[in-house]
């Protein structure tokens, strides 16, 4: 069986590298970057592209475009991954859209009434032709029996069972390449396909998506200027996602919302700062809002659709982002290479005074130039890049949101191609420090810092009857030595109680 199985992934992977040869991407392949006995292969693979693709700047994307769902899929996410594929490449695959040919309307509803176990009437009055397919499910227009509109998302079928089976090749792949490929267990394939399988048993659940968008409906509940739409719970399904229909314009519209007589510079201001608080304020944003993802309602507020892909920063996180981004906007380079050697993003073996000079060097050209010319985005990019010369560890959630950065920012130039980037991101990204890193903040921490000490001392009178059952267990010659053992224990365990006492103490009186 273990035979077959690996002359299926031979089979199915050589297809794949025909297409992706066939669409000229072992072009630019560097043969003397690769060992002796894959020379041969990428010789033969030059060979065969035809000349209309060898001239495309997107070779990738249509290779990968050819090769289905999980191709699609895999493409977007390399693309998030610079430090794993290259800027390059990068570039390329962000080119990658992700549009399917749609199934038929007889089809979804099949899915349908199989997940609610009963006719679409009864949960539909109407239910129209697909509106827009992707990948992994399309959506479709629908009447609710108030005469709400709604938008219903449905799992292509079949869909599960080819991710399963194009992941089994990754796998099998990426497995073979670290072992025949030593230069390739630095990239660590196996954990890029790894985390990509995760992000695909995600997006395959809608349940879960349901559940993205209402966590992040509730976080926005205040904001004045972005809103969610809401999840219709009792018809949504593991197969099926049913939200409020958004009536409105979408971004990539332009069109239209120049017709609309609105702000267009106030809606760009409103897509960075709307960002920026989710990310920074709540740790959770839309790491997919292209202008197809984001509309303008009757009030002029943003609408975003589509949750598959979401983004999450720690509170650590955060902190480094609101710290780095406002160092730079205040020029203060010295607190931005301490931000990254108090976050161990750096080894402590380099000098922060040689990080802080490379921080200038990024820093410097930036507040040279035009308000139109400044780019977070980029911004981040050099950063990451400098930063790799001193050994920083990838961030794969930094990485994703430098690239969801790179998206909003250039939404934000189609509406506004002069809008000034730090006079834009300043409000937001000194209200979070102040109420994070200001008394207020502090004494959260304090609060925080004092839940976790008295959760620390209720385990104590557990971790010492589980030594004193553990002692008797033992042998009778031992005993003495474990309860001496205990009793030193419990001496650590009160001075260390005292010194949290004390320095919660010592807090407190500085947080005044």
């Amino acid at each position: 069986m273990g035979i077959f199985a690996d002359i299926g992934h031979f089979v199915r992977l050589a297809r794949a590298g025909a297409i992706l040869a066939r669409e000229g991407v072992f072009a630019d392949v560097d043969g003397n970057l690769l060992p002796a006995s894959a020379r041969i292969p990428l010789f033969v693979a030059r060979l065969v592209p035809r000349r209309k693709s060898v001239d495309s700047g997107n070779r990738i994307a249509i290779a990968m475009a050819r090769l289905g769902p999980s191709y699609v899929k895999l493409g977007q996410f390399l693309a998030t991954r610079p430090d794993v594929v290259g800027m390059k490449m990068v570039r390329e695959l962000e080119s990658l859209q992700d549009r399917m040919a749609p199934f038929g309307r007889a089809k979804a509803v099949e899915i349908i009434e199989a997940a609610f176990e009963g006719k679409i009437d009864s949960f539909f009055v109407e239910f129209s032709e697909p509106v827009a397919a992707a990948s992994i499910a399309q959506v479709h227009r629908a009447t609710l029996p108030d005469g709400s509109q709604v938008a219903v998302k449905v799992v292509r079928p079949g869909v599960q069972r080819r991710f399963r089976r194009d992941l089994s090749d990754m796998f099998f792949a990426a497995r073979l390449a670290e072992r025949l490929v030593p230069d390739a267990a630095r990239l660590r394939p196996v954990e890029v396909v790894e985390t990509l399988a995760r992000s695909m048993s995600i997006e395959l659940d809608l349940r879960l998506e349901a559940a993205a968008a209402s966590e992040f409906a509730e976080n926005c509940a205040q904001d004045t200027d972005f809103r969610v739409p809401k999840v219709d719970w009792d018809r949504t399904a593991k197969d099926v996602l049913t939200l409020e229909w958004v009536d409105g314009i979408p971004l990539s519209d332009l069109t239209g919302l120049e017709k609309s007589g609105r702000d267009l510079p106030a809606l760009g201001r409103s897509v960075i700062q709307s960002f920026l608080r989710h990310a920074m304020r709540d740790g959770f944003f839309h790491a997919d809002m292209h202008p197809g993802n984001l509309f303008m309602d009757s009030e002029g507020r943003l609408v975003a659709v589509d949750f598959g892909i979401m983004g999450r920063l720690g509170r650590k996180e955060r902190r480094f982002l609101a710290e780095i981004l406002f160092g730079f906007i205040t020029r203060n380079y010295r607190r931005v290479a301490e931000v990254h050697f108090e976050a161990g993003y750096v080894p402590r073996v380099y000098d922060i005074d040689d990080f802080a000079q490379a921080i200038r060097a990024i820093g410097e050209p930036i507040h040279s130039r035009t308000a139109d010319q400044i780019s977070m985005a980029k911004l981040l990019t050099l950063l990451f890049e400098v930063t790799a010369l001193f050994e920083m560890r990838t961030r794969t959630e930094l990485v994703m949101l430098q690239k969801t950065m790179v998206v909003v920012e250039g939404v934000a130039r189609t509406l506004d191609p002069h809008l000034n980037m730090w006079v834009t991101s300043e409000p937001v990204v000194r209200s979070w420090i102040e109420e994070n890193l200001g008394p207020v903040g502090r004494l959260r921490d304090l609060r925080e810092g004092a839940g976790h000490a008295v959760r620390f001392v209720q385990l104590l009178p557990k971790l010492a009857t589980r030594m004193e059952n553990w002692a008797n267990e033992l042998p009778t010659s031992p005993k003495a030595e474990i309860r001496k053992a205990e009793a030193t224990l419990s001496r650590w365990a009160h001075l260390a109680l005292w010194l949290i006492v004390i320095l919660l103490a010592w807090l407190a009186m500085r947080g005044r």
